[in-house]
């Protein structure tokens, strides 16, 4: 038996108009907090004219169409006028916010809906105005579930004297929602658009929409607030993480340094005094440099002031061998990445070597994985099979190394140890290939 088609009542009708008047409003603001120009307005109170002008448009015109669609499709849920320049205004000041009027009451006024324009521009005033007037954080707390604890604010307001500033920006848009239903009902919907509902019920659900239609494109952009602030947290926390980890290898190298030259002080003087010399120069290039990021060539350069020192210190025992690919002399690496690996080849593979030892430095490119290869290899002492785990988890040098690169690149490098006794050791280091990255500066 078939039946005939179903029909929304009208109260059906204008509950699912509220319901996706609310997620147009929602798509509208997640979208718009996906570019960056808008988000970096959202994120400085602090705005210049072209910024306040750029959110207006940003947020008009969509606006605009929703009121076009309305008036050609007789779409009723896409006409945000009320809510949209009540919160231009709110956001970004009554000027922003009677642009945004002006923009979504131009429309209807064609249409020879007379009232919309000053309506519109009117709403987007009072958003400016309360903007004004209120913490600009109270505004990005508002909620409209404030009437839950109601009680608790009356009794704040009561006891300090001062406005409740959750219950004015609730007020706000219930005032303005109802001002529009009796504008609309005293002229006509030909001169006003509005909701008209059947019951009091449905108009507190009208004005309960038009509430959650102002409160939720707040919260979606505090988010975006939020986010972008930890964001600036995480980065200020990575960039002082790497600074202390970067601070642990020049204490050690300068100790490790010192101790080599009290060494020598009495039997040999003027090489003592040679590598004071040459202990402050690398010092002086160390406290000049801020970047935690350098070219290889860069870091290769710090390698031959710092061997230069052992290579006083060793004399002719100590051999330096360079194979590096030219291609690699402009990646970018980790400043101070090298160093640790060279002075542990030195103090735990050459210094208990008998006889001449040599450290090999190599760097080339795997193309096909877009990675940057660096090794450090001497043929000193090396260490047993059951103890290559060792100088990873003791010791600064390594440990230091292992940990800078985890919290630079996390799981995207790699630090391999492989060593034979008696036939030397080799670090190898693999991190992405950066031919320029932005520099973190503590």
């Amino acid at each position: 038996m078939l039946e005939g088609p179903l029909f929304l009542s009208a109260d059906q009708s204008l509950l699912t108009t509220l319901i996706v008047k609310l997620a147009v409003m929602a798509v509208l603001a997640t979208m718009l907090a996906r570019f960056r120009r808008f988000r970096h307005i959202l994120i400085f109170e602090r705005r210049v004219w072209t910024d306040r002008l750029v959110f207006a448009v940003a947020f008009g015109v969509p606006l605009m169409a929703g009121v076009a669609a309305r008036l050609l499709l007789n779409y009723q849920a896409t006409d945000l006028t009320l809510e949209g320049a009540f919160l231009a205004g709110l956001i970004a000041g009554p000027y922003a916010g009677a642009t945004v009027g002006a923009l979504v009451g131009l429309p209807p006024l064609v249409a020879g809906e007379v009232i919309a324009l000053p309506f519109a521009i009117g709403c987007g005033f009072a958003g400016g105005g309360l903007r004004e007037v209120c913490p600009k954080e109270a505004i990005w707390r508002f909620t409209p579930f404030v009437f839950v604890d109601l009680r608790k604010h009356v009794w704040q307001i009561v006891r300090r004297l001062e406005p409740n500033w959750q219950l004015v920006l609730l007020a706000a848009p219930i005032a303005l929602e109802l001002l529009r239903q009796a504008f609309g009902f005293r002229f006509g919907v030909h001169r006003l658009f509005y909701l008209n509902s059947t019951s009091p019920w449905m108009t507190a659900l009208v004005v309960l929409a038009t509430v959650l239609a102002v409160a939720t494109p707040i919260k979606i952009w505090n988010s975006a607030r939020i986010e972008h602030r930890l964001q600036e947290q995480e980065t200020l926390l990575l960039a002082a993480k790497i600074e202390a980890l970067k601070s642990q290898i020049n204490p050690h190298f300068l100790f490790n340094t010192l101790a080599s030259i009290s060494s020598l002080i009495r039997s040999e003087p003027d090489t003592a005094r040679m590598l004071i010399i040459k202990l402050s120069g690398l010092l002086r290039r160390l406290i000049r440099s801020h970047q935690h990021f350098v070219t290889l060539r860069e870091e290769l350069e710090a390698i031959d002031e710092y061997l230069d020192i052992e290579v006083v210190r060793f004399g002719s025992k100590l051999g330096v061998r360079k194979e590096i690919s030219p291609d690699t002399t402009e990646l970018i690496v980790p400043s101070m990445i090298l160093q640790p690996l060279v002075e542990n080849s030195i103090k735990h593979g050459l210094a208990r070597k008998i006889g001449p030892g040599s450290i090999v430095i190599r760097s080339w490119r795997d193309r096909d994985h877009g990675r940057a290869i660096l090794e450090v290899e001497d043929d000193g002492m090396g260490f047993l099979i059951d103890r290559l785990d060792a100088p990873m988890s003791s010791g600064i040098g390594l440990a230091n190394v292992r940990e800078r690169l985890q919290v630079i690149y996390g799981a995207t490098s790699q630090l391999t140890l492989t060593s034979e006794p008696g036939r030397g050791t080799r670090v190898r280091i693999e991190i992405p290939e950066l031919a320029a990255i932005e520099a973190i500066t503590a």
